[in-house]
């Protein structure tokens, strides 16, 4: 669904039926969507977040509209609009390094499409990675097969669909490689590590310097061409040195593959950038590259959660609630929500990250589920309608909906308000290893739809 409303004194009232009326008639599916329901408004002035409030609003006023009892499945709002500014943060901080995006990081189609129509590549790790790009009409050219450790089987199938560009780190890959793609375009992986990044790689993946010598003399005897370097810091990178002793040593290689008779002519960064450390770090890295690389030199780099992470707010409603009763109320422990989402689902990143979860309260009328706007809020309480100080902190532990004790969300939170049974929580930047990573643990579907909305219009970038 596209809209575009023009500017007036009443386009935010307008805005807000339209979209109410419209998403009252969608259907509310199970299982994920990709119908096209982007909620478009280049020309509405509001902020891009006060557009995906006004989608999660519309959402949840359909959920209860159709059943009283139901609607228990989270979901998600994804603002198109974020990816284009991103990717314009990218191009102005990384000029000449060209985004090959993480598809592990989230590889909802519509997402990949934009991505795809603003130009990026495609990092793929496996055969269903490259089939989801290769669906969009992607030219091969621009994905990289980015997985150094590659069965016989996906070597063959990247050979058959025309995707010839891969990576390595081992002798026996490079025999697989012989046999199944002996025309490939091969990128030597480098060891590389940021001891203080989310996820560290380096013990895993990447030849150390006293090995690639052989490693690239192994290639040349078995007539395979390395056309590059390749490297990878970590998931969630935080030191700027990382990045710069890793181009120092990927221009090593290239010098020793040089001295064999390769002609190197690609330079792969990886990924692990992140959001708030991006403009400081994105300086160093150029400098550090034009200092030990040559003008002529191709420079890729492997984002994922960058691109993906603050696209998307996910809704989770809470189930049930155990509020602490005797010695347990008496010592100060939290009462207890627990909602339709954990860490069985799109909250794995609380175990493996260790990332700290912030529930937004969407303020409801007498516990039902039509969400107040912020600026009603205040009314509300002075009618007696959920009517609590905002100076009274209600604290809560936050759990997932499954019957492991591991499942907890949130620890311990504070909120201003009572939390009941059927209130909902916004939870913001939910869009890097979320959906790609959820289970069906306990029979609990990991199924969430998406509602679209694009505050920003695609330009010509």
């Amino acid at each position: 669904m596209l809209f575009q409303l023009q500017n007036s004194p009443s386009t935010p009232i307008l805005l807000n039926r339209v979209i109410s009326a419209i998403m009252t008639l969608l259907p509310a599916p199970r299982q994920p969507s990709n119908i096209d329901k982007t909620i478009h408004v280049p020309a509405y002035r509001t902020s891009p977040g006060d557009l995906v409030d006004l989608a999660i609003e519309s959402s949840i006023l359909r959920i209860v509209k159709r059943s009283i009892v139901g609607g228990d499945d989270p979901f998600f709002v994804a603002d198109l609009g974020q990816i284009v500014r991103q990717h314009r943060r990218w191009i102005q901080n990384m000029p000449g390094i060209r985004p090959f995006y993480a598809v592990k990081c989230n590889c909802d189609p519509t997402f990949l499409k934009v991505l795809a129509d603003l130009g990026t590549g495609f990092d793929c790790a496996s055969i269903e990675e490259m089939r989801a790009v290769l669906n969009l009409g992607v030219d091969p050219a621009r994905i990289l097969f980015a997985n150094p450790c590659k069965a016989p089987a996906a070597v063959a199938f990247a050979r058959e669909v025309g995707v010839l560009r891969t990576t390595f780190d081992n002798i026996d890959e490079l025999d697989t490689i012989k046999a199944h793609m002996p025309e490939a375009q091969l990128l030597l992986r480098i060891y590389a590590n940021d001891e203080g990044a989310f996820i560290c790689l380096g013990e895993k993946f990447g030849a150390h310097l006293d090995t690639t010598e052989e490693l690239l003399s192994r290639a040349w005897e078995l007539g395979l061409n390395v056309v590059g370097v390749s490297f990878h810091v970590g998931t969630g990178a935080t030191n700027p040195a990382s990045f710069c002793n890793a181009i120092k040593d990927a221009r090593s290689v290239f010098l020793q593959a040089e001295r064999l008779g390769f002609h190197p002519r690609i330079l792969d960064i990886g990924g692990g950038f992140q959001d708030d450390c991006f403009e400081s770090m994105a300086p160093l890295i150029r400098d550090s590259i034009r200092s030990e690389f040559p003008a002529n030199t191709t420079i890729i780099a492997e984002p994922g959660r960058f691109y993906a992470r603050s696209v998307y707010t996910l809704v989770c409603r809470v189930i049930s609630r155990r509020r602490q009763l005797g010695s347990a109320a008496a010592s100060g422990i939290p009462d207890m929500l627990y909602q339709n989402d954990g860490v069985y689902g799109n909250f794995l990143n609380v175990i493996m990250e260790k990332e700290i979860m912030v529930p937004h309260l969407l303020r409801s009328k007498k516990s039902k589920a039509a969400i107040l706007p912020k600026h009603r809020a205040a009314e509300v309480n002075e009618k007696g309608n959920e009517a609590t100080s905002p100076s009274t902190a209600h604290r809560y532990s936050i759990w997932g909906p499954t019957c492991d004790s591991t499942d907890c969300v949130v620890r311990e939170v504070s909120l201003d308000s009572e939390v009941k049974v059927g209130d909902w929580f916004k939870y913001k930047n939910m869009g890097a290893y979320t959906s790609t990573t959820a289970t069906q643990f306990n029979g609990f579907s990991s199924a969430c739809d998406v509602i679209y909305v694009n505050s920003e219009a695609l330009p010509d970038i």
